[in-house]
C-alpha cells in the first residue's frame, strides 16, 4: 500500500465516522436535549429523523455529483457543511431550532457517505480494493462502540451541546489530510446536472423515507403515512423513466445490468431489513422484557461491534483473494444461526447463557459478510461511476432498514412480549437466510487474474 492509498484510506474512514458516531452520540443524548429544550417526544424523534429525511432523500443526488464534480470536492463540501451545521445545533435556543440545524445536517451527511467509499474504489483496485473495504467497514463498525460511550462522558461531563462541538475536531483532521490527498479524478469541463432527475429523485425518496419513519406512530391507512408513500412511488417511478431517456442521468440504470451490482444490491435489501430490525427488537426488549437499563441494552451488542473490527479486514482480503461469493453466502447463514440461538432467551433474560453465544454467531456472520458485499457491488463498476454506485447500495440498505422497522408491529403485536421477539428473531434468520441464497445464485467471483469491472 503507497502512502497515497494510506492517506486514502484514513480520509475514507475519518469521514465516514464523523456521520456515523454522530447518530450514536445523539440518540443517547434525546433525553438531556428534552429536558434542556423541551418539545417532548416531538423534538426527540424530529432530532432524529429529521437528520436521517435528508440524508436519505439526497444520498443518490449526492453519490451522482461526486461523480460530477469530484469525490474530493464533494467532500470538502460535505465536511465544511456538517461542521457547520454540528455547530448550530451545539447553539440551538430551542427544539424547532436543532431540528433545522439536524435537517442541513442531513444534506452534509449525504455528501460524505458515497464519496468516502467511492475515493477508495478510484484509488485501489483487485484484492487491494477488497481488503481496503475490509479495513474501513472495520473502523466503521468501531462507531457503534464509541458513540454511546463517548456520548454519555461528554454528557455527564459538560452536557448535551458538547457532542455536536466535538465535532469539529475529527473534521478539521480531515480536511488537513484531504488537502494533501492527490487524486486522478476525471472531472468534465463543463458539468451537467440533471435537474429534472435531481428533483425527481430527491422528492421521491424523501416521500419514502418521510412514510417509513411516520409509520410507526399513525400506522399505514393514516394520510401523514400514506400519502407521501404514494407520492414518493409515483415520482421514483417517473424519475426511473425520465433517468431512461435522458442523455446525462443522474443514475446510470446501466449499472443493473452488471450481475454482482444487481444482485448484490438485492442481497443487500434482504441483509440490511434484518439487521435493523434486529437492531431494534433486541434493544427493546431487553428495556421492556428483560429490566435493563438503556446503556445496558446497548453495550448487549458489543461483542459483534469488537468481532466486525476484528475479523472485517481479515474477511475482506479473504474475499479480495477468493472472491466474495461465498462469504457472501456463508456470512448471512451463520448470522441467521446465531439469532435461531437467541430464541433461548426468556423474559428473565440471562445474558451469558441465552444471549451472548447468539450475539457472538452474528458477529461472525457478519464479518464475514460486510465488506465482501461493499467490494462486489462497488468492484464490478468502473471508478468514474463509484459514487452513484456506493450511493445505490447506502439508499437500498437505509430503505429497507425503513421498511423493516416499519413491518415490526406485525411480528410483535401491540405490545413487545417474549413471544413477539421469538417471532421477530424468525424474520430476521430468514431475510438472512434469503440474503446468503441470493448471493450463492447471483454473485460471480472474478476469473483469475482480473477485477470485478
Amino acid at each position: 500500500m503507497s502512502k497515497q492509498q494510506r492517506l486514502v484510506l484514513v480520509v475514507s474512514i475519518l469521514a465516514s465516522f464523523v456521520g456515523a458516531i454522530d447518530g450514536f452520540i445523539v440518540n443517547i443524548a434525546l433525553p438531556a436535549i428534552s429536558r434542556s429544550l423541551g418539545g417532548g417526544l416531538t423534538v426527540q424523534q424530529w432530532t432524529v429523523d429529521g437528520y436521517l429525511l435528508t440524508l436519505g432523500a439526497l444520498i443518490l443526488v449526492a453519490g451522482s455529483l461526486s461523480d460530477v464534480f469530484g469525490r474530493k470536492r464533494i467532500l470538502q463540501i460535505g465536511l465544511w457543511w456538517f461542521g457547520i451545521a454540528s455547530l448550530l445545533c451545539a447553539v440551538a435556543p430551542n427544539g424547532a431550532f436543532l431540528v433545522s440545524a439536524r435537517i442541513f445536517q442531513g444534506v452534509a451527511g449525504a455528501l460524505l457517505v458515497p464519496s468516502s467509499l467511492a475515493i477508495i474504489i478510484s484509488a485501489f483496485s483487485g484484492p487491494a480494493q477488497s481488503k481496503a473495504i475490509g479495513i474501513w467497514t472495520a473502523w466503521f463498525s468501531m462507531s457503534s462502540i464509541l458513540g454511546p460511550i463517548l456520548g454519555g462522558v461528554l454528557i455527564a461531563a459538560a452536557g448535551w451541546r458538547l457532542i455536536f462541538i466535538v465535532n469539529v475536531i475529527p473534521i478539521a483532521v480531515t480536511l488537513v489530510l484531504l488537502r494533501r490527498l492527490a487524486l486522478a479524478e476525471a472531472v468534465p469541463a463543463k458539468p451537467h446536472i440533471d435537474w429534472p432527475g435531481v428533483i425527481l429523485c430527491a422528492l421521491g425518496l424523501a416521500g419514502l423515507v418521510f412514510g417509513f419513519i411516520e409509520q410507526p406512530s399513525y400506522g399505514w391507512m393514516a394520510a401523514r403515512t400514506g400519502v407521501p408513500l404514494g407520492v414518493g412511488a409515483v415520482l421514483l417511478g417517473a424519475f426511473l423513466w425520465w433517468e431512461r431517456h435522458t442523455p446525462a442521468p443522474v443514475l446510470t440504470l446501466s449499472l443493473f445490468r452488471r450481475r454482482n451490482f444487481s444482485w448484490g444490491n438485492i442481497a443487500t435489501a434482504m441483509i440490511y431489513a434484518g439487521l435493523s430490525i434486529s437492531s431494534f427488537i433486541i434493544v427493546v426488549t431487553l428495556q421492556q422484557v428483560g429490566g435493563y437499563s438503556a446503556l445496558q441494552a446497548a453495550l448487549a451488542m458489543l461483542p459483534t461491534s469488537v468481532l466486525m473490527f476484528a475479523l472485517s479486514g481479515r474477511f475482506g482480503s479473504l474475499a479480495g483473494r477468493y472472491g466474495p461469493r461465498w462469504f457472501m453466502t456463508l456470512g448471512p447463514v451463520v448470522a441467521a444461526l446465531g439469532f435461531l440461538l437467541m430464541l433461548r432467551v426468556q423474559p428473565h433474560v440471562r445474558y451469558l447463557a441465552d444471549l451472548f453465544p447468539g450475539v457472538v454467531l452474528f458477529g461472525v456472520g457478519l464479518s464475514m459478510t460486510v465488506a465482501p458485499l461493499t467490494a462486489a457491488i462497488l468492484g464490478c463498476v468502473e471508478p468514474k461511476h463509484a459514487g452513484i454506485a456506493s450511493a445505490v447500495n447506502n439508499a437500498v440498505a437505509r430503505i429497507a432498514g425503513l421498511i423493516g422497522v416499519a413491518l415490526i408491529g406485525l411480528m410483535v403485536g401491540e405490545k413487545i412480549a417474549i413471544a413477539g421477539f421469538h417471532r421477530t428473531l424468525v424474520v430476521v434468520a430468514a431475510l438472512l437466510l434469503l440474503g446468503g441464497i441470493v448471493s450463492a445464485i447471483g454473485i460471480q467471483n472474478p476469473k483469475q487474474g482480473e477485477d470485478l469491472v
